[in-house]
């Protein structure tokens, strides 16, 4: 019995031979039914591999390959990071496609003994990688190929409930976690491609005065003036300081991303004598922007919390009061027409990077501090939407973890 079930369900689960629960598909596609060559990915599921590899690796004739319905499995032996036996996923996308015939194709019996959607889900788990590891001969073959042969692959097992029933509310639940799963994540996705699209339009480009869009009620052609003219700095330049267990934290090149601080990518820390040794020029405060000058150079991040140091290779930008307004500056710094300045001056073999003598020196375009704060705000909201779908999409995939661990046998 498994630790988790849906209430009013009691009996043990039986163990099953997938041969007595499926038949193997062997059609080719001999008349040339479908011409979509699919490939299995274990994030993406049965996929043209067109979209998925943006080429085709399928020979031209595809008679010879097999041909799988919408509704149909099939298991490719290539193993991978993501899926170290292999992957089991059902055709779901299309109405038909083509598939090698290195995969194994299946289909659930007539007389329907299992649910469909329980199995999309069983094979979902790890559960299944035991009895593929005990009929794998001799390990991987062929570039990371299992040598698995399709009468070994029938007859492993797996346990499920009695009732189907209980397979189905299993199936259907997974299948809605799914589908929150790819809301959100769809979601995020049209999020960040609004949010380029307005970092694009919303600021001048190629010396324009205005930009193409912008809030009502304001016409005034954009100002510019140098970086240096409008904010204060610090070139954050010296020795490193020894990194300690624990401490303040260290912001490093590599925790800048996005216009936000990172706080997992890179975790370092230094003492507080330390801290205060190196940032004895000026302490970061909430609001300011840091911008990287190499390793990567040119990420963007607004400091969002105090008590942290900032390590070499970053700069820290704070706009005069009332003249250049620290969020709109954080959004210009990421704008494709500033990152296009900043590629052009950047200098350097495999690492580029950019001297801050020079970045100084570059012109900021901005309108009246009051557009400069519905801009900066317009923006910050697309950037709450893009995290709150990405919380959402990581919260719903730890509950499907979780569940699939205790809701099967």
């Amino acid at each position: 019995k498994p630790e988790i079930r849906f209430k009013g369900y009691t009996d043990e689960w039986e163990q099953r031979k997938l041969g007595d629960l499926v038949d193997r598909v062997t059609r080719k596609n001999q008349d040339l039914v479908s011409e979509l060559p699919l490939t299995i990915s274990a994030q993406y599921g049965l996929i043209d591999q067109n979209e998925f590899f943006d080429k085709r690796v399928a020979s031209k004739d595809v008679s010879g390959y097999y041909l799988i319905e919408n509704g149909e499995f099939a298991y490719n032996k290539s193993t991978s990071t993501d899926a170290p036996w292999g992957a089991i996923k059902r055709l779901d996308r299309y109405e038909n496609g083509v598939l090698s015939t290195l995969y194994i194709v299946f289909g659930i019996k007539e007389n329907n003994p299992v649910d469909s959607d329980f199995l999309v889900s069983y094979y979902s788990t790890n559960l299944w990688h035991k009895g593929i590891h005990e009929i794998a001969a001799e390990g991987a073959r062929n570039h990371g190929l299992l040598n698995i042969a399709p009468a070994d692959f029938f007859e492993t097992k797996l346990m499920i409930p009695q009732d189907i029933e209980e397979q189905k509310k299993i199936g259907k639940y997974f299948e809605e976690l799914e589908r929150l799963i790819t809301l959100h994540q769809r979601k995020c996705d049209e999020v960040k491609s609004l949010k380029k699209y307005m970092l694009q339009k919303m600021f001048p480009q190629n010396e324009q005065k205005v930009p193409e869009i912008r809030f009502e009620g304001f016409t005034e052609a954009w100002e510019q003036r140098k970086l240096i003219e409008v904010c204060d700095y610090v070139d954050y330049r010296g020795k490193t300081p020894t990194k300690t267990e624990n401490g303040i934290f260290l912001v490093t090149a590599k925790n800048v991303k996005d216009g936000f601080i990172d706080y997992e990518t890179s975790k370092e820390y230094i003492s507080e004598n330390a801290y205060e040794e190196v940032m004895r020029r000026g302490k970061p405060e909430i609001g300011d922007v840091l911008i990287t000058t190499e390793a990567p150079c040119g990420n963007v991040a607004q400091v969002n919390k105090a008590d942290i140091a900032l390590a070499q290779r970053i700069i820290k930008y704070r706009g005069h009061i009332g003249v250049v307004d620290n969020t709109y500056l954080k959004y210009y710094l990421l704008s494709p027409e500033f990152q296009k300045i900043l590629n052009a001056k950047s200098s350097g073999g495999t690492v580029q990077g950019i001297k801050g003598s020079i970045l100084h020196q570059q012109k900021i375009i901005y309108p009246s501090y009051e557009e400069q704060k519905k801009i900066g705000q317009h923006m910050d909201s697309l950037d709450h939407l893009i995290t709150l779908h990405q919380q959402k999409c990581e919260e719903l995939k730890k509950i499907k973890k979780f569940m699939l661990q205790k809701m099967f046998v």
